[in-house]
């Protein structure tokens, strides 16, 4: 059977990453008729609360909500993943049997430690799927190489000073059902399990408050930084807004 073919694969350390981080943007670019594809690494088993099976179940909804076209979870093993052959390798068969031309992936540097593993492996395996004499198989069938054309990481925890921003006005109320579809992990004031940085009241707040002064920057209501491993380039002048 053949693949689904996507334009972009947003990739995240844990489930949850990828809506925390640029939720808006997929909303958005899937509103515009984009097949959006979300990738795992992690079932995020080392979380303070909840569980790996109740993340399961969150990831499902929250992708439900998102409307993206297809969720895989690599299983990876949290927080002692690595970049290596083994790693690179699962990621590059998700990549050729993907083909997404945009791969979205954690931030370069965070307080999370997978989080910059994660930003660096995925970011090597996309170079690497895309040299032909690394065979992988996918149903006992040879894959073709395949090179996304862009890499560019969201940003999590750490302010980071984003290369570019995206006006994502009219997607925040999707990315926040979407992320409080873990209801496991953030904010919980009858919750009796212990207290972690994500589970305050600030940090829930935090994410639309980081992307509506974003927006205020750029003159929108909200919007979505991401940092860039090469130059960005327009074709002319009047394509920034």
């Amino acid at each position: 059977m053949k693949s689904i073919k996507l334009d972009i694969l947003a990739v995240g350390a844990h489930p949850d990453d990828v809506e925390l981080g640029c939720g808006a943007t997929i909303a958005k670019e899937i509103s515009l008729g984009k097949k959006v594809g979300i990738l795992d690494l992690t079932r995020g088993e080392l979380g303070t609360r909840g569980s790996a099976e109740i993340r399961d179940e969150e990831a499902v909804r929250a992708a439900e909500l998102l409307g993206v076209t297809i969720r895989e979870n690599l299983a990876f093993a949290d927080g002692f993943f690595v970049n290596d052959k083994e790693h690179q390798l699962e990621i590059i068969k998700i990549i050729r049997k993907y083909k997404p031309e945009i791969v979205l992936c954690n931030a370069l540097d965070d307080r999370h430690i997978d989080h910059g593993k994660g930003s660096k492996l995925v970011s090597d395996a996309c170079f690497l799927a895309g040299l032909r004499m690394i065979e992988t198989k996918l149903n006992g069938v040879i894959q073709e190489a395949w090179r996304p054309k862009q890499v560019y990481h969201y940003i999590q925890w750490k302010n980071l000073k984003p290369d570019f921003v995206v006006d994502v006005t009219g997607y925040i109320d999707v990315k926040m059902d979407a992320v409080r579809t873990y209801a496991s992990q953030f904010y919980d004031p009858n919750s009796k399990e212990p207290i972690s940085p994500i589970t305050s009241k600030n940090f829930i707040d935090s994410i639309k408050y980081r992307a509506q002064d974003l927006g205020r920057i750029i003159g929108t209501d909200f919007a979505e930084g991401f940092n860039v491993e090469r130059y960005l380039a327009v074709k002319k002048l009047d394509d920034l807004i």
